[in-house]
């Protein structure tokens, strides 16, 4: 399934802040921390707990966010399908990268090791 420039757009245009709680919430509600949330964020983009605060005050969308996150070299290790699209088969760098996001968030939740999500 390949995403249209439409979907890429929308997603570019989100705000991190608008999507971070719902973040917050899935981990929580299967029993996994903030703490552990913020861990796998860094991971994925070398920002602490401070910087996410203050994209999510700035009101930053996704596109500014990646524009100056410091990508995991191995986040191209992250593969599986999210809301339906394969991430390895998603064209659009900034949409492969948020969706590289959520599929960290879903294993987390799942209760996959830290360790498995952090492809160590």
């Amino acid at each position: 399934m390949n995403t249209t420039p439409e979907h890429n757009e929308r997603i570019a245009q989100m705000t991190f802040g608008s999507v971070y709680p719902h973040y917050v919430t899935k981990v929580e509600k299967k029993g996994r921390t903030t703490d552990e949330l913020h861990q796998v964020i860094e991971w994925l983009t070398g920002f602490d707990e401070q910087q996410l605060k203050q994209f999510i005050d700035e009101k930053a969308t996704f596109k500014t966010v990646f524009a100056k996150a410091n990508l995991n070299p191995n986040a191209h290790l992250i593969k599986g399908v999210i809301c339906g699209y394969r991430i390895e088969d998603i064209e659009n760098t900034l949409t492969r990268q948020v969706r590289y996001l959520d599929k960290l968030v879903d294993e987390l939740a799942r209760g996959r090791k830290m360790e498995k999500i952090l492809r160590e």
